[in-house]
């Protein structure tokens, strides 16, 4: 169980060994809904909101991940267990791995499902589109042959050609979303992504997502025991999580998928979304109470309650990134 705590001020305290979640209501009234900690395995904090000492004890106790985010669902920040949980020896072997060919067998493997996700996305709407076949088959032959050219890049360290890729990646992408905004119900179509802000509904409910599976991501990374910062391809700037943003990749169709779900299925409104102006002064918009409970629910479900098949067994995608992560890093340091 997830508990996300977006409404203004909201305040988790513990009472009888639960976390307790008290709100003010309209009418002045407190309701106290608890949570039992067994059960709990990520409590998401928006800002306006507040947590006691004693939460984050029992938080840590029973091994559940706090994650503080901006109201747009960006990461801000977590609390986690004092403890590494695993051997250094993984952290040497990955930063080893960056500097050498073995970054590139990664990186490239890892952008190749991700545009192979893309691909099948696209793929299941032709199925259900003829009347787009002509436009889906046009982006469906370019994404392919973008996919063969990250597939025959080659080099002993992923600097020599992440310039490339970057460009391949990006290309692959503008025509994806492209894509899916042309198949969408004309009131909810856009122009290619934005963030901060999102110029429209679209893009609000993806950054989110986004930013509740960059959460998952770091989790998964970190009880695997690898270094969230040390990345492959993404730029290894200030604080900058940049193995979340490699490791991310596969896996972005899952909040793709859901967003994309929303709106053909025409579950979204305007009461979802709020206006929101960037520094610019441009139009922008971001996802008010109801929004983020939509889009959570739905998201959660998703990850957690819809397993799939994968690896000869049936998991949900949340325990697929997990033992994926694993897996990468005990490649790191099989001999």
């Amino acid at each position: 169980m997830q508990l996300h705590i977006n409404t203004y001020g909201t305040y988790v305290h513990v009472k009888d060994r639960m976390f307790d979640i008290r709100l003010r209501e309209k009418d002045g009234q407190i309701k106290s809904t608890p949570y039992s900690a067994q059960k709990v395995t990520h409590i998401i904090m928006s800002t306006g909101t507040s947590l006691s000492t004693d939460a984050i004890r029992l938080a840590m106790q029973h091994n559940v991940d706090i994650v503080f985010v901006e109201q747009d669902g960006d990461p801000i920040g977590r609390v986690w267990h004092s403890k590494l949980g695993s051997t250094t020896k993984i952290r040497k072997a990955q930063l080893e791995a960056s500097l050498s060919a073995v970054g590139v067998r990664w990186i490239k493997s890892w952008l190749l499902t991700k545009m192979d996700n893309q691909l099948s996305l696209v793929k299941d709407l032709k199925k259900h589109r003829p009347q787009h076949a002509d436009f889906l088959n046009d982006k469906l032959t370019r994404v392919e042959a973008l996919c063969v050219s990250v597939n025959t890049l080659d080099a002993g360290r992923v600097a020599d050609i992440a310039e490339t890729l970057r460009g391949l990646e990006g290309t692959a992408g503008r025509l994806y979303f492209e894509t899916l905004s042309h198949v969408l119900p004309a009131e909810y179509r856009f122009q290619g992504r934005s963030s901060r802000p999102a110029r429209d509904a679209f893009n609000a409910f993806l950054n989110y997502a986004y930013g509740i599976l960059y959460s998952k991501t770091e989790k998964s990374l970190i009880i695997a025991g690898i270094d969230p910062y040390v990345g492959f391809l993404h730029r290894d700037d200030y604080n900058q999580l940049s193995m979340v943003y490699d490791f991310i990749e596969p896996y972005r169709i899952y909040a793709d998928e859901v967003v994309f779900r929303l709106f053909s299925g025409k579950k979204v409104n305007k009461a979802h979304t709020s206006p929101l102006a960037n520094r610019n002064g441009e139009p922008g918009a971001t996802l008010n109470a109801e929004g983020k409970a939509l889009l959570v629910t739905a998201f959660n479900t998703f990850m957690d309650n819809d397993p799939i098949r994968h690896r000869g067994r049936n998991l949900c995608r949340s325990h697929v990134m997990q033992l994926d992560a694993h897996q990468f890093a005990n490649s790191l340091i099989e001999p």
